[in-house]
């Protein structure tokens, strides 16, 4: 490295040389590469910048522990990787997410952010490079092949605990609401009419039941990639690495980091195929299904709320336009919609770039990456934001809910059992006849009673599982 003016320093690879600004903590190869791919303008995100440091600390210590690194150098590089990991020195982490090169530009983007700032500690200057270098001190015993898919699985295992919690708030303020619209009387529907009565109660327990399921698929998805292929350096032969330091740096790493991740068998299928990675995006793609399934009903049953079913008042959570006075719209359960919708699309990207692998390795790690973490980020954010701003502040319109019972045809079907499809068909087209609800119309013709109704239109009637002998004794007598 030389100077070459006040602001830059001149640094030389085997293209040439390059000025890098001054500052800098990256070095020529980072420069390249932001001159080579400026595609998205889309940074790496933090839990992977995490998961990166973690994983060249884990290699460092590894190499330290067999005399393959001193103790300067080491505690250098460690320490640089701790900072990191603590969130300093992310702005220098400046490649672009889309890169060729399997993720290359990133592993090299580390080695010299880490390079430099070990250089700084042991009295160096930036881009000198002779107390710690990039390549041989950094990224020793080490190929991108193998440390960029772990820092990946890493930082998905770390987002998929995150996810799992925000699941479980989920929930629960989803079982919170059945306790709560457990005696509230509505018209279930099906094909958007019609069909029988149940509870509001029932509907958040159904939705409840399905965040149950994503949990329980949340939880078990990490077990899929938790192997990794730390010590695999370039094909997964562990070719130029120490047989001694390929048994131990997954040991170190999972120290590190706090997961549970261990060394793949095969280092050479680990190295290659990402299979792991697009069932665990299934995962997350039917949970993004359950999130739109869930928002889509909200919106229904909140729509009005003077024209729509209005059956559930929405929490306000901000003027929902800049022309109609006092517009409020779901805006959360859009919001959650639209993240739900990329998440889906992605798991098909992840599935695409997982099989458009060829031979050793997988070429297509960056965009694996980025959308693997853009889809737990989507998730873990959209679930925050349903489970606390929505949710917990729903409101059940009570009399609306009966009301549209009452209107309905739906009560008929209640007296199919006892009186006939056929007798049930014709009360119902009397009843429209002659203006009157269902209710009524039975009463009228001296079916049932008004408190027999009344028992058969009971939450604890409809929350209980089909009719028993002898319970429609009064009406066919």
């Amino acid at each position: 490295m030389t100077t070459h003016d006040a602001h830059t320093r001149r640094e030389r690879d085997a293209l040439g040389e390059l000025d890098i600004p001054a500052g800098s903590y990256f070095g020529i190869h980072t420069l390249r590469a932001i001159r080579n791919f400026p595609f998205s303008g889309y940074s790496l995100r933090f839990p992977f910048i995490k998961a990166f440091a973690q994983v060249k600390q884990a290699c460092a210590a590894t190499n330290s522990s067999l005399g393959y690194l001193n103790d300067a150098e080491s505690n250098a590089i460690i320490k640089a990787c701790r900072e990191m990991e603590n969130g300093k020195l992310h702005d220098q982490i400046v490649v672009d997410a889309f890169q060729g090169g399997a993720g290359t530009s990133t592993n090299m983007n580390f080695n010299e952010v880490i390079a430099n700032r070990a250089e700084e500690i042991l009295g160096g200057n930036l881009g000198e490079y002779e107390k710690v270098h990039p390549i041989h001190h950094v990224n020793m015993h080490q190929s991108t092949n193998d440390v960029y898919p772990t820092a990946l699985k890493v930082a998905c295992l770390s987002l998929l605990t995150e996810l799992e919690s925000k699941v479980s708030k989920l929930q629960e303020v989803l079982q919170a609401k059945e306790h709560e619209f457990r005696d509230v009387t509505k018209v279930g529907r099906t094909e958007l009419t019609d069909a029988v009565p149940m509870t509001l109660g029932m509907t958040f327990g159904a939705f409840a039941d399905g965040a149950a399921r994503d949990r329980w698929r949340i939880f078990k998805s990490r077990e899929r990639i938790k192997k990794v292929n730390l010590g695999g350096t370039a094909i997964g032969t562990g070719l130029g690495a120490p047989r001694d330091y390929v048994l131990k740096v997954t040991e170190n790493l999972r120290h590190i980091c706090g997961l549970p991740v261990s060394r793949a068998e095969n280092l050479v299928d680990a190295t290659q195929n990402m299979d792991s990675l697009v069932e665990v995006s299934g995962m997350l793609k039917a949970y993004a299904s359950n999130l739109m399934k869930l928002t889509s009903d909200l919106r229904l049953l909140s729509s009005g709320p003077a024209t729509g079913f209005g059956e559930i008042t929405l929490p306000p959570l901000q003027t929902g336009s800049s022309i109609m006075a006092g517009k409020v719209n779901p805006v959360m359960p859009e919001a959650v919609t639209q993240a739900s919708l990329q998440v889906m699309g992605n798991d098909q990207t992840i599935a695409i770039a997982a099989g458009m692998g060829q031979l050793e390795l997988n070429h297509l790690m960056p965009l694996l990456a980025h959308t693997m973490l853009e889809s737990l980020t989507l998730l873990i954010n959209a679930t925050e934001g349903i489970s606390t701003h929505c949710i917990p502040g729903i409101t059940a319109n009570r009399m609306r809910c009966l009301n549209h019972v009452e209107r309905s045809n739906t009560l008929a079907t209640v007296l199919v059992p006892v009186l006939g499809y056929a007798k049930v068909e014709e009360l119902v087209a009397t009843a429209h006849k002659s203006q009157r609800t269902i209710r009524e119309e039975i009463v009228h013709q001296g079916i049932a009673s008004q408190e027999i109704i009344d028992e058969l239109l009971s939450p604890k009637r409809l929350c209980k599982l089909g009719f028993t002998p002898n319970e429609f004794d009064e009406i066919s007598n």
